[in-house]
Formats: structure tokens, C-alpha cells, sequence
């Protein structure tokens, strides 16, 4: 099972991520007082997570300490590999969650992090993009699993 260890929004795009201990997340919206919250928002677009293990290989490999929340995805996960959750329905706390995409590192976030080869290395470790298919609250320390767990 894996865990939350951070959340992080902005309210516009662009702005500096901020961590919070919970947010209110609202089915077929988003995160509430987030950049990407709004009315029959696409599914891809709802959510963000993207693994502690993955930010940590890549502070290792680029000789970086980038700040986990800096790699601007809404949840930092770990002890979970995201990239096994595409197609698939999860839980994070009580909130149901569906894995549509894996986020593709941009040029956008490399240049914000001033690093060169952001998106070379984590074209497939940034991440996952999710649907919040029931309305909750999500809180650092929530635990993350499967449906059918």
C-alpha cells in the first residue's frame, strides 16, 4: 500500500506550489483552490501524483535536492508505482480515484527548475494523471490502494 506524503496546489497557473495537510477534492472538478479546478474538467485533469522514489532518483542522478513539491504534481506518493495504476479505479483515503495517463515531463518545468535533462530522465517516472470519481478529502498520511484491496 502506498501513502501520502505531501499535497500541493496553486491557485494560478504558474504560481509557486504550496504544501497543505488536507484539500477538499471535488468528482469531476479537481482540487479545490487549485490551478486546474473547474466545472467538467477533463478526466486527465483532475489530479496529479507522482512518487517520492521517482524525485528521489532524480535528485541523485542530476546532482539536484529539488524540493518534492517543486515538481509541481498535486500528491507525492510512496511505497506505490503509479505507473501500474494507468486504467485503473484506486482509493486514496475514501476518495476514489481513476489512473488515466502518465504525466510527460515538459520543457515548461524543466526551465522553471533550471535543469537540463528534467525531461529526458523522468519521461516515464512523472507521474500519473487521474479523474476523482467521488468527492472527499485527501490528507497527508492518507493511504493509497487498489479497489479491490
Amino acid at each position: 500500500m502506498g501513502k501520502v506524503l505531501e499535497i500541493g496546489i496553486a491557485n494560478v497557473k504558474g504560481a509557486q506550489i504550496h504544501n497543505v495537510n488536507h484539500v477538499d477534492v471535488i468528482k469531476g472538478k479537481g482540487l479545490k483552490n487549485d490551478r486546474k479546478f473547474k466545472e467538467e474538467n477533463q478526466k486527465e485533469c483532475q489530479i496529479t501524483l507522482i512518487e517520492i522514489e521517482n524525485i528521489k532518483y532524480y535528485n541523485a542522478i542530476s546532482k539536484t535536492n529539488i524540493s518534492p513539491i517543486d515538481f509541481r504534481r498535486n500528491i507525492v506518493t510512496k511505497n506505490i508505482s503509479l505507473n501500474e495504476l494507468v486504467g485503473k479505479e484506486f482509493y486514496i483515503g475514501e476518495v476514489k480515484i481513476k489512473a488515466h495517463d502518465l504525466c510527460r515531463p515538459c520543457k515548461y518545468l524543466q526551465e522553471k527548475l533550471k535543469t537540463n535533462n528534467f525531461v529526458k530522465e523522468l519521461m516515464q517516472k512523472a507521474g500519473v494523471r487521474c479523474e476523482i470519481l467521488t468527492s472527499g478529502k485527501i490528507s497527508v498520511g492518507d493511504i493509497i490502494k487498489l479497489k479491490n484491496d
